[in-house]
């Protein structure tokens, strides 16, 4: 008998019963650090009951230079039990772009999943021949391929957008895009499968943001919109902005529940205040509209800021990341300039609530972990499939980590503990030291809540 891949599920509500995750993957770089060494992708032992729990078990050291990996996925997820999907693939391959080089790394789980084999390299000269694209950064598993979003053109400029793999060959197909209109800077995508509707967010060009943040680039250079398209027709519907003063429109996140046409967004900065927001994008009345629904305001300080942050006297919130559990309650929200993570209850998503808070690094807090100092703050989030356990790393992107954090990101994962009814906890045992590497995004083993798209409520 035909058996798909016991780590897919129809619904968000099926893989929460799946079992617990025992090991983590993370993008763990060096570039900004000085080091010309390889990035690496780190196996850490996420299981309570091991001897090695909270350690690194196994690493695969990439056989480039500067490739800055940020964001990776998989080959294959539970969008493949979708109507249209391919359910004889399996969650085997990690598929990691490097930020600044554009090449894709194909690592094979299956055999060792502690240590990941390279299984195929795609240099940068064939994506950019193939899509025009440059500088790779989130990865999806679609029903019908691998989609690779890109912030820019091969010159660094724009406009940005979506390229796919072949599942089977993972061949570089092309670009995405068949009716772009004027969407011209990209960042982020997500979808909702069974209603064919893909959404998309800016930040910048390539040449505007990897020399780091200038600040009188802010007004004219960074997004503060979203884009809506025809998953099907792969053509832009629609626009909508999130505030003339905000920008940096950057992570997506859509309501698991298909049935739900919304989602939320965060903005990193508002040019009036230096405040951080979240929206809630959804679909009303035949279009497409967005509320801001959380602001969390900058906090005064008078001494200790970074260069770039003195003129202002205060620390922004710099809401960098966002993430929402499986059931869709909780959404997580990480300020990187304070230094910390909260929990809200979104279960009206018009009306979240503060429930739960922990301060961990950060320019304000500067709050340490019970088993070792915390440089940098709360970026990366990734929420385990039943909603109960946050993995949280520290380094956004590295010229701006050498800005924000002057003395230096050492790279850090911590975990903390959701309780199913609202509130969070510091997990004081856990605490993985990444050395002089910085860490970005983590993919759990078998899937998490931010890797898999389901076509069934």
């Amino acid at each position: 008998m035909f058996r798909t891949d016991p780590t897919f599920y129809p619904s968000s509500r099926a893989a929460m019963k799946a079992p617990r995750e025992d090991l983590a993957y993370v993008a763990c770089l060096y570039e900004g650090t000085g080091l010309n060494r390889p990035d690496f992708i780190a196996a850490v032992d996420v299981n309570p009951l091991s001897p090695t729990y909270a350690r690194i078990v196994g690493r695969v050291d990439l056989p480039s230079t500067g490739d800055e990996l940020h964001h990776f996925g998989w080959n294959a997820c539970s969008s493949s039990l979708c109507p249209n999907g391919k359910p004889n693939l399996e969650r085997r391959f990690l598929i990691v772009p490097g930020l600044r080089s554009s090449r894709i790394y194909l690592l094979d789980t299956k055999l060792d999943p502690r240590n990941p084999r390279l299984s195929k390299t795609i240099e940068p000269e064939e994506v950019v021949e193939k899509t025009g694209y440059s500088r790779l950064h989130t990865v999806h598993c679609g029903p019908d391929g691998i989609y690779i979003s890109a912030l820019g053109n091969r010159e660094g400029e724009g406009p940005g957008g979506i390229l796919m793999l072949d599942h089977f060959s993972f061949e570089v197909l092309g670009k995405w895009e068949i009716h772009r209109g004027d969407q011209f800077l990209a960042y982020d995508f997500w979808w909702n499968l069974p209603n064919e509707v893909m959404v998309t967010s800016e930040w910048a060009v390539p040449n505007v943001i990897e020399g780091g943040l200038r600040l009188e680039h802010l007004k004219e250079k960074y997004g503060n919109k979203i884009h809506f398209w025809d998953l099907g027709k792969r053509k832009k519907i629609s626009s909508v902005t999130l505030g003339d003063e905000n920008r940096m429109a950057l992570e997506l996140r859509p309501l698991h529940d298909p049935t739900r046409l919304m989602g939320f967004v965060n903005v990193v900065v508002s040019l009036k205040d230096l405040s951080s927001s979240i929206w809630l994008w959804f679909h009303e009345d035949g279009k497409w509209d967005a509320r801001e629904v959380i602001n969390i305001p900058p906090e005064p300080s008078d001494g200790g800021l970074p260069d770039i942050l003195k003129p202002f006297k205060v620390v922004p919130p710099l809401v960098t990341d966002i993430d929402l559990s499986l059931d869709d309650r909780f959404l997580y929200v990480s300020l990187w300039g304070i230094g910390e993570v909260r929990q809200y209850d979104v279960s009206d998503p018009f009306r979240p609530r503060l429930t739960g808070q922990i301060k961990a690094g950060g320019i304000l807090h500067r709050a340490d972990h019970p088993k070792g100092k915390l440089t940098g703050a709360p970026q990366m989030l990734e929420v385990s499939r039943d909603g109960r356990r946050v993995y949280v790393t520290n380094s956004l992107y590295s010229s701006w980590d050498n800005q924000f954090y002057p003395e230096g990101v050492r790279g850090w994962m911590l975990k903390l503990d959701a309780n199913p009814e609202g509130g969070l906890s510091l997990d004081k045992e856990f605490l993985v030291d990444f050395g002089e590497a910085r860490s970005h995004q983590v993919r759990l083993r078998g899937g998490d809540a931010s890797s898999d798209s389901y076509c069934y409520p």
